[in-house]
């Protein structure tokens, strides 16, 4: 994600967390793995309260839902505190994991969940291959013509920066122009925000911005602690995480830029969108919400409310 070269202790942080995130299992990586591991952060592990499953919202799912007895959802667990793999690089843990399990309660239901690549989950839900996705979906009006959505977090975006922010980088899009940055593949901020902010930098006579886009967070953490990238530019929440918990790089200061809500998503007109919803209304009151958000380090102001979960 930077084109400035950390020093050796930040490269190994980064790297150790970047190996948690993508499960790798080559020999090589398996090695780095096992060199690293004694210095990689500690995921949280603290338990989320039990809910009891409710009748009213159990009648809302549809026939082959209640009859499976199963939600297939897919993520991409690359991108903490959402969505990462534990120390088995198997288990999906993070934020997203912590909601969909209470979700599957409330609905008497167990949760499944299904690894994918990033730009690959609604093309998925579409074709039916999931019931439906948890990672980090930003809503915009472009995905809405294509899913459902349901919103449980509403955040910003951030840049990632080298420690000290060498080159005064912030979500200012002046500050980008003629710099070398990172974003995720199919991401909001890849296919969205960085575009726009080039045009900004072009008509303003200045260099365009590099944009190289990776397929996953994780890789694009590795290339900032490389310095083939100066800035990587992500989720605001998912970044100030692994940069509190690394201490590898910077999160530049500035807010979150366009704060936006964050939802599940469903296919286009799901027969499972209603039930979803109102289970999702539920849970936003109650404490295993609030717990998980607590859980994983992310801010009270990032929750939402009952009124803001529905997306029309």
């Amino acid at each position: 994600m930077r084109l400035i070269t950390l020093g050796s202790a930040a490269i190994a942080a980064s790297a150790a967390f970047t190996l948690a995130l993508t499960g790798c299992t080559n020999a090589s990586m398996d090695q780095a793995d096992d060199a690293t591991t004694p210095d990689s952060p500690k995921l949280p592990t603290e338990t989320i309260s039990q809910l009891d499953a409710d009748p009213a919202l159990e009648a809302l799912l549809p026939e082959r839902i209640r009859t499976a007895g199963t939600l297939n959802i897919a993520t991409d667990p690359t991108y903490a505190p959402f969505e990462v793999y534990a120390a088995d690089n198997k288990t999906v843990v993070g934020l997203d994991a912590d909601l969909a399990e209470s979700l599957g309660q409330l609905l008497g239901l167990e949760v499944t969940f299904v690894p994918s690549g990033f730009d690959n989950i609604i093309p998925g839900l579409s074709s039916g291959k999931y019931d439906m996705a948890m990672s980090a979906f930003s809503v915009t009006d472009e995905r809405k013509q294509n899913a459902d959505f349901v919103v449980y977090h509403q955040s910003g975006s951030g840049i990632a920066v080298p420690t000290g922010n060498p080159d005064k980088l912030s979500m200012d899009p002046m500050t980008l122009c003629g710099k070398i940055i990172g974003a995720e593949k199919g991401s909001t901020q890849g296919m969205e925000i960085m575009p726009e902010f080039n045009k900004q930098c072009e008509a303003a006579g200045k260099e365009s911005i590099d944009i190289k886009l990776f397929p996953g967070t994780d890789k694009a953490i590795t290339a900032l602690s490389s310095g083939r990238v100066q800035g990587v530019v992500s989720g605001a929440t998912g970044l100030g995480y692994q940069a509190k918990i690394t201490g590898a790089f910077d999160l530049a200061e500035g807010g979150d830029y366009e704060p936006k809500p964050t939802g599940l998503v469903l296919p286009k007109g799901s027969d499972l969108t209603p039930a979803i919803t109102a289970a999702m209304e539920k849970l936003v009151t109650e404490k295993p919400y609030h717990e998980a958000f607590q859980k994983w380090g992310i801010n009270d102001s990032n929750e939402v409310a009952p009124e803001q979960v529905a997306v029309k």
